[in-house]
């Protein structure tokens, strides 16, 4: 039997890509890490400290209460964008698969806000909402709701779920453009054999349709879990490194920004910034290893 040669190419086309994402990506996670289990005392060399600096953040009242208060309020960031980026996101696919008129211009005014620059969309919506010469009093005074203008980026209670609306005006264009690509690839013979059998376009939605995108749901909840939990530049663009007022809007993305580099006169712990990171880092892969065991379990049930 004649051996098949060695697939030299492979390795030609993979090795940059490796080389690339090893130096880029694995080398400072893995650098991160290391750190995050070492400290260094006031007067001495670094010492290796193993899980002291996680017991510190879990523990040390100066530690675990804003950690806390950032993981939680990334919690209730994360949980908006599911319950409404995602469902209308879905929605606006579900409509422009419907081949109206016009939908390469609604795709295009969906999506732009995406492309933007945060710093601009943070900056734009700060004059909008401004209370004093922002065009949201104009607006509402317009539909009869003037009493409802506040300063909703300046109030602990609306600060954080303000932001969060902004953060999916912002990015529904992509779960729109995912939702609509797999609603795409769906044959037009079963669409159509639905209609003549009399089935509305609600049932046909939610017995054929929906069930045959669920990977991608799948796939964008995983998405929304990751970007979420990453998130910083629009809470920084708009809020600063403190996430006011109050800290109410202050999640581990700015909170790892404020441990690592400092802020204002406090001076910045590389040891404990990494803590938060490897923290992080865990939240993540976490939220990736269920999908992925349930997804896994799927895939068994359906062979099964």
């Amino acid at each position: 039997m004649k051996r098949r040669p060695f697939p030299w190419h492979l390795v030609v086309f993979l090795a940059p890509a490796v080389i690339i994402y090893t130096l880029f990506m694995t080398y400072p996670l893995l650098g991160s890490l290391a750190l995050s289990l070492q400290n260094k005392p006031a007067a001495g060399p670094e010492t290796f400290v193993g899980l002291h600096n996680y017991h510190t953040l879990f523990t040390a009242p100066e530690w675990s209460k804003p950690f806390w208060n950032a993981f939680w309020n990334n919690v209730k960031f994360f949980v908006i964008h599911m319950l409404v980026q995602n469902p209308v996101g879905l929605l606006l696919a579900a409509l422009l698969v419907t081949r109206i008129r016009g939908a390469w211009l609604y795709r295009t005014i969906i999506f732009t806000p995406t492309i933007l620059s945060v710093v601009i969309i943070g900056f734009a919506w700060k004059l909008i909402l401004n209370p004093a010469w922002g065009i949201s009093q104009g607006i509402l005074d317009a539909v009869g709701l003037g009493n409802l203008n506040q300063p909703w980026l300046g109030l602990e209670s609306t600060a954080l779920s303000t932001l969060s609306l902004i953060s999916v005006w912002q990015n529904i264009g992509i779960p729109m453009m995912l939702f609509l690509a797999a609603l795409i690839r769906i044959p037009d013979e079963l669409i159509e054999a639905a209609r003549v059998d009399g089935a509305g376009a609600w049932t046909i939605f939610w017995r054929i349709q929906f069930p045959l995108i669920l990977p991608t749901v799948g796939i964008v909840a995983v998405l929304t879990f990751v970007g979420n939990f990453n998130a910083f530049d629009l809470i920084y663009a708009t809020q600063g490194a403190l996430a006011g007022p109050n800290f109410a809007s202050d999640i581990l993305g700015t909170f790892f920004f404020r441990t690592f580099f400092g802020y204002q006169l406090q001076p910045g712990d590389p040891y404990m910034g990494a803590t938060v990171a490897g923290v992080m880092l865990l939240i993540i892969l976490s939220g990736v290893l269920v999908y992925l065991f349930a997804w896994q379990r799927r895939l068994q049930d359906i062979q099964f």
